[in-house]
């Protein structure tokens, strides 16, 4: 039998990691003395404690090791998966070291630019979650970006030249629209694209798709490098808030703030307007 440190020196694990494993059931100790608590192994437990390491150095946790030490007909299968599970945290990670260095180099800032008068074609996006925390607001990216990729796909298919990108802003724009957001029903989403021609030149498109003209006009525009998440929308927000004072009576409409997924990160617009007398 091996004492603890021998098996540790042996295996070349430390006591605290052969404690941890014996507290999982993944090594258990040949031996156990009852009066002093020390822990002793056996020479053929060093297999099982070769493999552990090797899952564990795979990055598994300890439930997937355990499964696949009590499964070794499934050992195969379950590193495949986690594999893939591995090369998707690989990417999420490059993403994010890639946005986090555009906004510490570029420091987004808003930026006020002129936009043409267009026509636009739109669509309500039904089903969003709330974004109440991470998990619904990238199932909600995830159905938004679906919706205006179908958008396009519509207003294409009918014929219609499409100017630019999609973009989603929050369904406020008519009294029922806004009812139906401040009661938590939905949807709260519109999808839109900017097309050519007018709404009298434009052919027949799908009864559900809301056409509009959109006259000239100013906008602050910010651009958020990487994936949208709710901490960038509200940065968003703030940094245009913060921006410098519009001259006259012009303000920054949050309300019809315009979201752009790009491949670089969220070109996020509001109109500029004049307050109302």
């Amino acid at each position: 039998m091996l004492s603890i440190s021998e098996f540790s020196q042996m295996c070349h694990l430390s006591p605290q990691a052969l404690r941890f494993y014996h507290a999982e059931g993944l090594l258990v100790p040949a031996g156990i003395d009852e009066r002093t608590g020390h822990r002793s192994y056996a020479f053929d437990q060093v297999e099982r404690a070769m493999l552990i390491t090797l899952l564990r150095d795979t990055g598994m946790s300890v439930k997937l090791v355990r499964r696949a030490l009590d499964e070794p007909d499934q050992a195969v299968a379950l590193l495949d998966r986690h594999s893939d599970e591995v090369d998707r945290q690989r990417r999420a990670q490059a993403e994010a070291i890639t946005a986090a260095r555009a906004v510490f180099e570029a420091q987004p800032e808003p930026q006020l630019r002129h936009v043409p008068a267009t026509t636009v074609v739109g669509r309500l996006v039904s089903g969003t979650p709330l974004g109440r925390d991470a998990q619904e607001w990238d199932r909600a990216e995830d159905i938004l970006l679906a919706a205006a990729t179908e958008l396009v796909t519509t207003v294409t298919q009918a014929g219609v030249t499409c100017l630019g990108g999609p973009w989603r802003t929050l369904a406020l724009e008519t009294q029922e629209q806004d009812r139906k957001v401040l009661d938590g029903v939905g949807p709260f989403w519109i999808v839109k694209v900017a097309v050519a021609g007018t709404s009298e030149t434009l052919p027949s498109l799908p009864a559900d798709l809301i056409v509009q003209t959109c006259d000239a006009h100013e906008e602050l525009s910010i651009l958020m490098p990487g994936r949208n998440t709710m901490a960038k929308y509200c940065t968003v927000v703030l940094r245009l808030l913060d921006a410098p004072p519009l001259d006259g009576d012009r303000f920054v409409n949050l309300a019809r703030l315009r979201q752009e997924v790009r491949p670089d990160g969220v070109l996020s617009s509001a109109p500029v307007e004049r307050r109302r007398a």
